[in-house]
């Protein structure tokens, strides 16, 4: 299976020789794909309108987080210093299951941070500057 999706012109060739009488088997062998993709890209021009492709990658489940996010800011404004475990449970009270690692993204991507404490220099002797 190729990783890479195929470009629209190609697409657009191989459903523009099948709509002028080529059948979609003789279409794909001369435009070198196979079969099973000159008939998918056949169908979706049939339904959609367009044999191109639908978007790649990207994030599709953040929305179940971001729909708790005014609940994960109650609970941090209410007390500050909790863990992600911490609110990992509470969330989990309220039947929301998430992953200590969805929460660390959800922090970074709303750029939550806590900062334990100022950092003090220190020389050598252990006395600070």
């Amino acid at each position: 299976m190729s990783s890479r999706t195929l470009s629209l012109d190609l697409r657009e060739r191989v459903v523009a020789a099948v709509s002028n009488g080529l059948s979609r088997r003789q279409a794909a062998e001369r435009f070198g794909v196979s079969p099973a993709s000159a008939v998918r890209w056949c169908a979706l021009a049939a339904t959609t309108g367009s044999p191109a492709a639908s978007p790649r990658g990207g994030d599709r489940l953040s929305h179940r987080i971001e729909a708790q996010a005014e609940c994960i800011h109650a609970l941090i404004a209410e007390k500050d210093d909790l863990t992600l475990a911490e609110i990992r449970a509470r969330l989990a009270e309220n039947g929301h299951h998430f992953a200590i690692g969805t929460l660390w993204r959800f922090f970074a991507r709303h750029k939550i941070t806590w900062k334990k404490r100022p950092l003090t220099r220190r020389n050598r002797t252990g006395r600070t500057s």
